[in-house]
């Protein structure tokens, strides 16, 4: 799953293509100790920076949320503005960001300076193309202005839980503000619904089948019991040192503006979808229904993905995958001594005992443990690691099935980094998937990859925050590889676990271009997935909606992975004896997520680096 960005800033939430530039002295400058801040001024630079600040301060205003569970408590009773002349806005600024980047000079700048300009101009470029298919309409591809805010596995009826365990009111005054914030949530819920009118008057519209179960999701947030729905939590957390009086009148306060305001938004939202918007819902599948199809999916390959792959050659390159991977599979079936069907081999091995737990608690003490022996392994592949820890916790039982996830902490704002465990139905969730489940969404992968890359405090603040599809969730299924190295997948169980992993990142990319680009319907993906990812069909068609209501986004993992993966592989070749993997590790880590080109040239300029060092 991908990590749970809930409040991803408005133009960071895509990865985009490179500029063409990289240097290699800027691999160098980082060996040497040398840093943005430390080079000296001169007046390119500080334009530069700038710039920089001025975007990093528009992500934050523009998206309070996002500002929020960063630590950064300015706009702390403040919702996004989605109206029309918001996004107007949004797109008014980033061109003339775009301005003012054309106008340096490059070659006036230091390296790592010159990679900043790469990640900006790129994002913005890449951002500009994709926004062309809305020129003139009120709404936009993603982000703030999603044409689409509300799909099955992502949209405000999530995130409003994740802001509310994201925030603390340790005095009157930030809870004052929260209920601020509250307040503001049926303005912001109106312009959504607003927006989602207008994107149907202009053709865009999701496809029927995959937004089904979108309404009831809404339902957590509507029980009449007002102290246990998700948006009040903060109050039961009030400070003790807050006299008892005042903490019960912010709480009266609390309730009276949820009975009154927000709980009715998110009902009339609730029944807008239903009665409004779903009738109208495409019944055709994929993005090639839309307006501008082939030209629209092709953009958003490029917008997740970093790279200009077309559909075909990612459909070619996950069926050779597939085939790899499943007869890796077979082998470890045929360890087993099973000698039936893949089917088969999935029904008896979930089907035996050891392979569960009994409760949700013992669930979550096996994560924990195996965290711990994690740990202590880290070592032998970093060099350093981020001081920022992550907890383990239960999913909200509202979630039903959805995956597992990473919810990002932040060092700022006094909040660890948590893996969230589905432990809702637990005869889903076999022992054997949990080694590569872990690796992915904590360490090494989401949390030490992103809170590893909020401590580079040498980079400007946007690059500490960036996330890049292709590089964080690549990065993610890599670290799933690294297990054996780390002294798991020890037993074929858990071996198959981690080859069904990645046979499931394999078959994304089959599926993903087969619904979008060659004309797939939800059925025969679902097929497909069952057929090889060793899934059931439950959980295959809650994919397939998730696929085909964020067309391109399950392209990351794989591609991501590959690359980084050849990188390897070419910097140990080249290096020999030289090679060390925790200087590997540091060189793809140690810039902060990077589109895949500009990964390639920073690891191309460390391979000369470590020649010479």
């Amino acid at each position: 799953m991908t990590a749970s960005r809930a409040f991803a800033g408005w133009l960071l939430a895509g990865a985009l293509l490179p500029a063409p530039a990289f240097c290699a002295a800027a691999s160098m400058a980082a060996d040497a100790g040398m840093t943005a801040q430390a080079m000296p001024a001169t007046p390119e630079a500080s334009a530069l920076a700038g710039i920089a600040a001025d975007y990093w301060d528009a992500q934050l205003r523009e998206d309070p949320f996002y500002a929020s569970s960063l630590g950064d408590h300015r706009f702390d009773d403040r919702v996004p503005d989605a109206s029309p002349a918001g996004v107007a806005r949004r797109r008014a600024f980033a061109a003339g960001l775009r301005q003012r980047l054309a106008a340096l000079d490059r070659a006036a700048l230091a390296p790592a300076d010159r990679i900043s300009v790469d990640v900006l101009d790129t994002e913005l470029g890449r951002r500009a193309r994709l926004d062309a298919h809305f020129a003139g309409l009120p709404f936009g591809p993603d982000g703030l202005d999603d044409w689409m805010p509300f799909k099955p596995m992502e949209g405000p009826q999530f995130d409003l839980a994740q802001l509310a365990l994201a925030t603390d009111l340790p005095d009157a005054a930030a809870a004052r503000r929260y209920i601020a914030r509250l307040a503001g949530l049926p303005g912001w819920l109106g312009q959504l619904r607003d927006r989602m009118s207008a994107a149907r008057r202009a053709g865009w519209m999701p496809p029927a089948v995959a937004m089904t179960e979108v309404p009831a999701q809404f339902d957590r947030h509507l029980g009449a019991d007002l102290d246990a729905l998700p948006l009040f939590e903060p109050f039961t957390r009030l400070p003790a040192s807050l006299p008892p009086a005042e903490r019960d009148a912010l709480r009266a306060d609390a309730r009276r503006v949820l009975a009154s305001a927000v709980v009715p938004a998110l009902r009339s939202t609730q029944t807008f979808l239903r009665r409004d918007y779903l009738p109208h819902a495409s019944q055709r599948s994929g993005a090639s229904a839309l307006p501008g199809g082939a030209r629209y999916y092709a953009d958003l390959i490029a917008l997740e993905t970093t790279t200009d792959f077309a559909p075909e050659a990612i459909r070619d390159l996950g069926l050779a995958e597939v085939a790899r991977i499943d007869a890796a599979m077979n082998a470890v079936q045929a360890r087993l001594g099973f000698a039936g069907s893949r089917a088969d081999f999935v029904t008896w091995l979930r089907a035996r005992p050891d392979q569960h737990y009994a409760t949700a608690d013992e669930l979550l003490a096996g994560y924990r443990d195996l965290a711990k022996r994690i740990d202590a392994a880290l070592p032998k592949l970093f060099a350093e690691l981020p001081r920022l820890p992550f907890g383990i916790r239960a999913m909200d039982p509202s979630e039903g099935d959805n995956a597992e996830h990473y919810t990002e902490g932040s060092a700022d704002a006094g909040r660890a980094g948590f893996f969230e465990v589905n432990a809702n139905n637990l005869d889903r969730r076999p022992r054997y998937d949990m080694e590569a489940l872990l690796l992915h969404e904590a360490a090494p992968g989401h949390h030490t990859q992103i809170a590893r890359a909020q401590e580079l405090t040498q980079l400007p603040e946007f690059r500490r925050h960036a996330w890049f599809g292709a590089y964080g969730e690549g990065w993610a299924l890599y670290a799933e590889s690294l297990g054996e190295e780390l002294g798991l997948y020890t037993d074929p169980a858990s071996r198959f676990g981690r080859l069904s992993a990645e046979m499931f990142r394999a078959c994304r990319l089959v599926v993903d271009t087969g619904l979008h680009a060659f004309g797939w319907t939800r059925e025969q993906a679902a097929d497909y997935l069952v057929a090889n990812a060793a899934i059931d069909r439950d959980v295959a068609l809650a994919e397939v909606d998730r696929y085909l209501t964020w067309p391109a986004q399950a392209l990351d993992y794989k591609l991501g992975e590959i690359t980084i993966q050849r990188l390897r592989a070419r910097a140990s070749a080249e290096l020999g004896p030289k090679f060390d993997v925790r200087r590997f590790h540091g060189a793809v880590l140690d810039e902060g997520a990077l589109p895949l080109a500009v990964l390639e040239r920073r690891v191309g300029a460390w391979i000369e680096a470590e020649r010479a060092r």
